[in-house]
């Protein structure tokens, strides 16, 4: 997540086919007593297909440094080239000026020209491991793709791996211009941007200056839950909140907590919206595309944003579970969407 100032199981599917991958990550193919279920059904049952021990495996690949054109960096890239292909998706590298966007993608059956975008940013900063951010958004969007593998739906799902989140949204601008110079037509965008730290604990969730004013009734309930940092952030704008209600829905089901923002149109362009503007979501705002953004909040919560004060953002200090919870609930809603259920 960029740095200016943000607020906000283990069943799988059926036997994947093994591909290349890059060097040294997990290779994405069932094994154990874990194979040969199938994630069938509506979007309650592809939900349960999310494997914690997948998502642990690549988040535990992302989080090294990767800063732009580093090693590692291009690691990730082919990580996600790697597991869209095996997965059965359409696989484009677009390449812009400065960066690499990874983008899979597979054809609605009756409404194709309908996308359904699904995305998280790769690159980190220099230095820095970056498991909250965004390890744990790839790890998410990857686990999408393979629970949804095999399925048709009626609309298109696309997923991005994003390049250069950390330089200005430089990845997810270029995108979504093309978006707009194409006159797509994306039905909503998923920034899934840090979904791995939780805490307990009273006082642990901070909160930017003003949400008290902007959002009321969400202030008095972090206020009555005693400040705790244990919930998942929605931060939808008004064409985007019928999704991010369904994201909500999911985790209610799961026993998930949610906070939810709803964000006009004015407000999204409002010098007050800084902290709701600081991922690739943002981009599309821009381009006039429903979005929204799904967030442990950062360092409103996190302490090792970006290594800070010493800190380390590593996979030891995220709660694996709270991603898993996550990322069924975005499985979920995603579901919905495609299958114009929502």
């Amino acid at each position: 997540m960029r740095r200016l100032g943000l607020f906000v199981a283990a069943v799988l599917c059926a036997a994947c086919s093994k591909s290349a991958s890059a060097p040294g990550a997990p290779s994405g193919s069932d094994s154990g007593a874990d194979s040969g279920l199938e994630c069938s059904g509506g979007s309650a049952e592809v939900r349960e297909c999310v494997s914690r021990p997948r998502l642990e495996a690549d988040l535990q690949f992302v989080a090294q440094p990767r800063s732009p054109g580093s090693p590692h960096w291009q690691a990730v890239q082919d990580l996600c080239k790697s597991r869209f292909e095996q997965y059965g998706l359409t696989v484009e590298l677009h390449a812009y000026s400065g960066g690499v966007n990874v983008i899979g993608t597979r054809a609605g059956t009756t409404d194709p020209s309908e996308h359904v975008l699904v995305s998280a940013h790769y690159d980190h900063i220099p230095g820095c491991a970056g498991a909250d951010d965004n390890a744990t958004g790839v790890a998410a969007l990857l686990e999408t793709a393979r629970v949804t593998q095999g399925r048709s739906f009626p609309r298109t799902l696309a997923l991005a791996c994003w390049d250069q989140e950390e330089d200005g949204l430089l990845g997810a601008k270029a995108y979504a211009l093309r978006a707009r110079q194409n006159d797509e037509s994306i039905v909503v965008m998923y920034s899934l941007e840090m979904l791995g730290f939780k805490t307990t604990a009273p006082d642990t969730q901070a909160v930017p200056a003003g949400i008290d004013i902007l959002f009321p009734e969400q202030y008095a309930e972090l206020e009555a839950a005693g400040f705790v940092g244990d919930f998942l952030t929605i931060i939808a704008d008004t064409p985007a909140m019928k999704a991010g209600s369904r994201v909500a829905a999911h985790a209610k089901d799961i026993g998930l907590r949610t906070v939810s923002l709803e964000i006009s149109a004015n407000l999204k362009s409002s010098p007050l919206a800084g902290d709701i503007r600081r991922s690739d979501h943002a981009a599309f705002w821009d381009q006039d595309f429903p979005a929204m953004m799904l967030t442990d909040t950062s360092e409103f919560r996190n302490p090792n944003y970006h290594c800070r004060n010493g800190l380390s953002d590593t996979v030891d200090t995220l709660d694996l579970q709270f991603l898993t919870d996550n990322t069924r609930a975005v499985v979920g809603s995603v579901v919905d969407v495609l299958m114009k259920t929502e």
